[in-house]
């Protein structure tokens, strides 16, 4: 089954006669966005334990770098694994703009919308506290209510849907930035009880103290934050959101990718600004409006290439593979929290590991991986996709 099979008359068309003029219109389903997405999940589900396992075969300098980009910085900084949970959140936004459209011109009333945003928030939440808060355990002494990528997107979608639906295309830009320069006054000018000079420690900023204050005993005893970061989450979400209006609107393609690749490198020379010459450090625990900037230029130059060699030049058959991915990104990312697919690898392969030496590793994550697409696959022949 092709990817365009899913693409029917009553969600893409092609055309629309208007005054009896023939004007363009983008289909809802833009096939490099499931892609990005599902290249996003490709790196939770296995891809990054492919990768990182190399350097135990060839020990170059090489592979050396690419095990460390696949590591999380301390603190400050940043590596390839920092982008995921931003790209992640990016192309949350990035939807929004067609689906809540769509609910708009089908008729749907603002309160059915809010009901549906609530309903979508709480269920994340849920499932966020599921996938990593040890809500399953039964045990009050051992549960985080906020922890979990699920929640940062709960949260930055129910903040984002709120600008979009009340304010035009200027209106969430501004409010965008906003949240962005309110998080880095918060952070920079309230003092917290106990802190030092260093207002961007990870034991003592606002924060962090926010989070401990707050939430108590059922903060993860992490130095990741999560409520006053929600801001910050926010922003991540509209930018792509921005992203999601640039390829809805009747611009060329052209003016599409070139805005794209402007908004990426803009994105990134300001994030590098702020952390350098304004001392707002580009900080992942925190999500800095500095990070946010950076990895959302990164997002911005990653959807720009996704698009111009998906949906402007038709080279599609290369992004099968990661579309399979992306059209069950929530299922699978649960699966591989709840049960991770190590066991693949473990009982099909397990019995040749006194053969296989340093590649023992690697055979066994890309047969976790190859198993895990192929299941896939199966729910996308099938048109099962889950969604909340």
């Amino acid at each position: 089954m092709r990817y365009e099979d899913f693409n029917t008359e009553e969600n893409q068309k092609e055309q629309k006669i208007t005054n009896g003029e023939k004007q363009n219109v983008l289909p809802s389903r833009v096939m490099s966005i499931d892609a990005l997405r599902g290249f996003d999940m490709f790196w939770i589900i296995g891809g990054e334990r492919i990768f990182a396992s190399l350097d135990a075969i060839f020990k170059s300098p090489q592979t050396a770098w690419i095990k460390n980009q696949l590591s999380h910085v301390e603190w400050e900084g940043f590596r390839f694994e920092d982008l995921i949970m931003p790209l992640f959140l990016f192309v949350v936004g990035v939807v929004m703009p067609f689906s809540l459209a769509g609910r708009l011109e089908r008729g749907d009333s603002k309160r059915k919308i809010y009901l549906h945003i609530i309903k979508r928030t709480l269920l994340l939440f849920v499932l966020g506290m599921v996938a990593q808060g040890n809500l399953l355990d039964f045990d009050l002494s051992n549960l985080h209510i906020y922890c979990n990528t699920l929640q940062a997107i709960a949260a930055g979608y129910l903040i984002a849907s709120i600008i979009i639906l009340n304010m035009e295309r200027a209106g969430q830009i501004i409010t965008t930035a906003v949240l962005l320069l309110l998080f880095w006054a918060l952070m920079m000018l309230v003092p917290v009880p106990g802190q030092g000079a260093d207002k961007l420690a990870a034991d003592g900023n606002l924060a962090i103290y926010l989070d401990k204050l707050i939430l108590g005993r059922f903060q993860d005893k992490t130095h990741y934050t999560w409520l006053l970061s929600s801001m910050t989450f926010a922003g991540t979400v509209m930018l792509g959101a921005m992203a999601g209006h640039l390829l809805r609107s009747q611009k060329s393609n052209v003016i599409k990718v070139l805005s794209l690749l402007g908004l990426g490198i803009g994105g990134v020379v300001l994030g590098l600004a702020w952390d350098k010459y304004l001392g707002f450090h580009i900080i992942k625990h925190l999500w800095t409006s500095s990070f946010v900037l950076f990895v959302g230029g990164i997002c911005y130059l990653l959807l720009a290439f996704f698009y111009l060699i998906i949906d402007v030049w038709g080279f599609k058959k290369w992004a099968f593979i990661f579309v399979v991915i992306g059209m069950n990104a929530i299922a699978v990312y649960m699966a591989r929290s709840l049960f991770g697919f190590q066991i693949f690898g473990d009982a099909l392969v397990g019995g040749l590991d006194k053969f296989c030496g340093s590649w023992k590793d690697l055979i066994h994550r890309v047969t976790d991986l190859a198993i895990v697409w192929l299941i896939l696959l199966w729910m996308y022949r099938k048109r099962s996709f889950i969604k909340i």
